[in-house]
């Protein structure tokens, strides 16, 4: 019961960060499970697939519904993401869990090294705030054009292929891919990936779920947390500001990369 209760709590932050961040929750599960609870590896990516589906699911109709998230672009990146989510889970179950850890953490601070030196030369980071209503949509007028939609397809393959070896939802590259390389601001890009993951991770579920690799007695609670946390998230992050928010992203992708760096060396 006790530990029952730890994972819903714990679902919880993941998916209220999962949510404001458009990640999916999915870089704090793994940790938590296999750090927290001891769950292997691979399970603890299949529960968190699960957990991603359901913060997709609680965070998406509310960033739709105040116009945030941009739909043709979520779709068009998502069939590439979708097909490279299927290879990723084909591939999963033959790889070392040492590697995977690795690479996990390779991934965590590569993102985090990218995310500090955007902030650093943009100098400002408040500047990227977009005008917003009462309610925290943004007006047409605000979004400006996507560009890079070659960089935007590669990228999006590669983050389903990550997304189903390391249970992340691919939103850890999306976010940065959307934001760094197609020019789309960070709230934006947050809101859309948003959109995505939950179709990204249900791809690479059914190949977890068909090779056993899913807990149903660990996905249940955490998965309940996930969806509370992941509910209350999104409706708060309008107001969240965006220095906030990059900040969080750093710190908590560096502590959780540190973790998973000591893991994979045993």
């Amino acid at each position: 019961m006790v530990v029952g209760l730890l994972m819903v709590v714990g679902g919880a932050a993941a998916g209220a960060f999962g949510s404001l961040l458009g990640l999916g929750g999915g870089v704090l599960i793994v940790p938590l499970l296999t750090l927290g609870f001891g769950l292997p590896l691979r399970e603890a990516v299949g529960v968190s697939l699960v957990c991603v589906i359901m913060t997709s699911s609680a965070a998406a109709g509310v960033y739709l519904e105040r116009h945030i998230a941009n739909l043709r672009l979520g779709m068009t990146l998502e069939l590439f993401t979708a097909t490279g989510a299927l290879l990723g889970g084909s591939i999963a179950f033959l790889l070392d869990e040492r590697l995977l850890s690795g690479l996990f953490a390779a991934l965590l601070l590569y993102v985090s090294a990218t995310m500090v030196r955007s902030g650093m030369r943009t100098g400002a980071p408040e500047g990227e705030i977009l005008p917003a209503s009462p309610e925290g949509s943004l007006p047409a007028h605000a979004v400006p054009p996507v560009r890079g939609m070659r960089l935007g397809i590669v990228g999006s393959f590669g983050a389903g292929i990550v997304s189903a070896l390391l249970g992340i939802g691919g939103g850890i590259i999306k976010v940065p891919l959307m934001h760094l390389g197609m020019g789309v601001p960070l709230r934006v890009a947050t809101a859309t990936s948003n959109l995505m993951i939950g179709i990204t991770a249900s791809a690479s579920a059914v190949i977890y779920a068909l090779n056993g690799g899913i807990d149903p007695y660990v996905a249940g609670p955490t998965a309940i947390g996930v969806f509370l946390g992941a509910t209350a998230g999104s409706r708060v992050a309008h107001r969240i500001q965006l220095r906030s928010l990059r900040l969080l992203f750093v710190v908590v992708l560096g502590y959780t990369a540190i973790q998973m760096i000591d893991k994979a060396l045993g």
